[in-house]
């Protein structure tokens, strides 16, 4: 019974993935241009708004339901290595729990308290901002294509295993 469940979860983890991917997209792509284009107060405030917002259920469940799907995944394939698709599986499980959750965890979260903690009119505000700007983005680009990596990886998997 349980090995009839994971083309199910592998089918979740590609959802997971595509929505994680096209969430850190438009961030590299758009929201942060756009911030970048305005003055430092009102990118630092905005900024601060959606990191405070973007701590939801629907969220919390996607990006860390992703990480847990990862993890059980990755046994999958390691446990059945031999299975078709188990290669895929790893790769896709690996590509979210390092270049998603660990870069999320140990870049961009802390950049993101740090920008939380000043006042968005001050000096070091603006400071903060440039360095903000400078080093959360690109470590955000990481993320959007290991997302993109991890999605094509899951349904490699499910192509595979089919």
């Amino acid at each position: 019974m349980i090995a009839t469940m994971f083309p199910a979860l592998t089918f979740l983890a590609v959802i997971g993935s595509g929505l994680a991917a096209g969430l850190f997209f438009i961030f590299s792509n758009t929201i942060m241009a756009s911030f970048a284009r305005l003055p430092a107060a009102q990118g630092i405030a905005a900024m601060q708004q959606i990191n405070l917002t973007i701590i939801n259920p629907a969220f919390m469940v996607v990006f860390m339901g992703l990480a847990v799907l990862s993890l059980a995944l990755a046994a999958k394939a390691v446990f059945g290595w031999s299975e078709p698709g188990a290669a895929w599986l790893l790769a896709g499980s690996v590509a979210y729990l390092l270049g998603c959750l660990a870069v999320t965890l140990v870049f961009n979260v802390p950049l993101n308290d740090a920008l939380a903690a000043v006042d968005p009119a001050s000096a070091d505000g603006a400071a903060m901002w440039a360095r903000y700007l400078k080093e959360w983005l690109p470590w955000n680009h990481v993320r959007t294509a290991a997302c993109m990596g991890s999605l094509g990886a899951f349904v490699m998997a499910l192509v595979r295993a089919a």
